[in-house]
């Protein structure tokens, strides 16, 4: 039997350090040739790291959310035959890593987004400072502090028998925050007396509660993989970015009219059209006149570059974090071409399949929190970007119009830009521009 070790390969791009971001195996482990030992990701993607050979895992060579760097060691594995460890090797031994010790639901391949920022140490996996017991586990019950209450992992239901669930109800105790010290976690009525007892001091004087039960519990949560990554990007936007914000309302009334009229007309056999075809056609048409907003700011060789193809960034929460999938060439594209575009870059953002090359080299970026849009937001630029424009909730006001006080489909547009090469004019005269599309929506299609 021989050891083989697998090394941090080179990614390309002139990358010289990865984030471990998910193990797929364990000490113990028997893996096979090809199959996905980990996760990890640079700059801009995720990456699988697959088994070049079949075998037995012996150790791991780092935890979820350490660095790593290019030719570093990821794992060896135990092979037939005599391995890749040269004898000189065999005694530096790489220290068993626990893959679950800090393990963040793993990323799929390619699921990625942003550019530069720098590395930053991650909060250890055993700083939690109290974890929630789990449900069927005795021992956690047991041995879990005295005064705060218990969470059960999401979906695990309290194990007890109905005269304890019917006496807690009385109790008004939530049998999800009792400990249980039976077969399986089961709570007994000792388990439900022992946890009144523990919580009598924090209750008030109205009653027992326990939406109003003290607690002191507290977990650390490691900010590692694509969380990491967007906390960089943000922070470093924010730090040399001057940024400023300009906010402009919109009568969207004709433009829902005739969105909801194209819906019915063509919605069967051109899908439906959302309001995100018409912002990128208008975006387009007035960049046209302001070409500079279309743009890329390297602030190191202090150079603007401006681009005549329009990369519609189209900022995107997913359950991994904050993406940025990129409509390419959106001046090209007709509003059913836009809209097919959009969900078909929505949904790979959303199930972690989107490749690299979609989720960066956008020129401006749209971002949207549709129903949750608030009335006035200040969104980040997405650096090395200009400028990006952010919509707010559609809701309907009460407006004046020739003298009438009217019901009208109003939008507000919060957009940040770049003051260090946008003038506050121009970037509202661009607003403006956007404006005067959205509320006349047949010059959207005039050239």
């Amino acid at each position: 039997m021989g050891i083989h070790v697998i090394k941090m390969p080179d990614i390309g791009e002139g990358i010289a350090e990865v984030e471990l971001v998910a193990w797929h195996v364990q000490v113990g482990d028997t893996v096979v040739e090809d199959q996905v030992l980990a996760d990890v990701m640079t700059d801009k993607a995720t990456v699988e790291i697959p088994s070049a050979v079949s075998g037995k895992v012996l150790a791991l060579g780092g935890a979820v959310g350490q660095v790593m760097a290019v030719g570093s060691e990821v794992i060896r594995i135990e092979v037939e035959g005599a391995g890749n460890l040269k004898e000189g090797d065999a005694e530096r031994k790489v220290a068993p890593t626990q893959a679950k010790s800090a393990q963040a639901a793993p990323v799929s391949i390619a699921t990625a987004m942003l550019q530069e920022a720098p590395a930053s140490t991650p909060a250890p996996a055993s700083s939690r400072a109290v974890a929630p017991a789990q449900a069927g586990n005795g021992n956690a019950a047991r041995n879990a502090p005295a005064t705060p209450a218990h969470h059960r992992a999401p979906g695990d239901k309290p194990i007890a028998a109905p005269s304890v669930r019917h006496r807690a109800w009385e109790l008004g105790v939530e049998l999800q925050y009792v400990p249980g010290t039976g077969p399986a976690g089961r709570i007994s009525h000792a388990d439900l007396d022992a946890y009144v007892a523990r919580a009598a001091r924090g209750i008030p004087s109205g009653g027992s509660d326990s939406r109003y039960l003290e607690r002191s519990d507290e977990e650390a949560v490691p900010v590692i993989g694509l969380r990491r990554k967007i906390a960089q990007k943000m922070q470093e936007a924010k730090r040399r970015i001057p940024h400023f914000t300009y906010v402009e309302e919109v009568d969207m009334t004709e433009l829902e009219a005739l969105r909801q009229r194209l819906n019915a007309q063509h919605g069967k056999a051109r899908g439906k059209l959302t309001v995100i075809p018409f912002l990128a056609r208008a975006m387009v048409q007035a960049l046209r006149e302001f070409p500079h907003l279309n743009a890329r700011y390297d602030d190191e060789a202090d150079v603007l570059t401006k681009y005549g193809a329009v990369h519609l960034g189209l900022a995107a929460q997913t359950e991994a974090g904050l993406m940025v999938p990129v409509l390419r060439h959106a001046e090209t594209m007709d509003l059913w071409a836009c809209a097919a575009e959009v969900t078909r870059l929505a949904e790979a953002a959303r199930t972690g399949k989107a490749a690299r090359e979609e989720l960066s080299g956008s020129t401006i970026t749209l971002t949207s929190l549709g129903a949750l849009g608030g009335i006035v937001s200040t969104p980040v630029i997405n650096r090395p970007e200009v400028a990006i424009v952010g919509v707010n909730r559609m809701v309907e006001r009460p407006m004046v119009r020739g003298g009438a006080v009217v019901v009208r489909q109003m939008m507000n547009l919060s957009s940040s830009f770049d003051h260090r090469v946008v003038d506050g004019m121009h970037a509202a005269e661009f607003i403006q521009k956007v404006r005067g599309y959205l509320e006349c929506p047949a010059t959207l299609f005039v050239e």
